[in-house]
């Protein structure tokens, strides 16, 4: 089983609303701040700042430029993210506790899909 955001990066993360079908977290890191690899179910990432991230996993690596309220969605994946600008990450994950109707493999980061 993967490591859960809250438990492995918990000056990170916290949550703010949890009920038996969807958790809600909120993020926050400054520039250069770096998460422990995590695992995130199917989620909607909503930025309420602008930031650019590293975000790191398997060998891979993608960069994500996000702007305020450009909302993403991220598909089940664990990952491990860094802040690579100047501002601060601040953002809300609005994880899925359903499983999805089909599985299917998912982008690394966030994706319009």
């Amino acid at each position: 089983m993967s490591a859960d955001p809250i438990a492995v990066n918990p000056e990170l993360y916290r949550v703010i609303f949890e009920n038996e079908r969807v958790r809600v977290l909120e993020y926050r890191d400054e520039p250069g701040d770096r998460t422990q690899p995590h695992h995130h179910p199917d989620s909607v990432l909503y930025p309420l700042t602008s930031f650019r991230r590293r975000i790191s996993a398997n060998g891979q690596q993608v960069e994500v430029a996000l702007t305020v309220g450009q909302v993403r969605w991220v598909g089940a994946q664990e990952h491990a993210g860094e802040n690579i600008g100047d501002t601060e990450t601040h953002a809300l994950f609005i994880e899925l506790k359903e499983p999805p109707p089909t599985r299917t493999p998912a982008a690394l980061g966030p994706s319009t899909r």
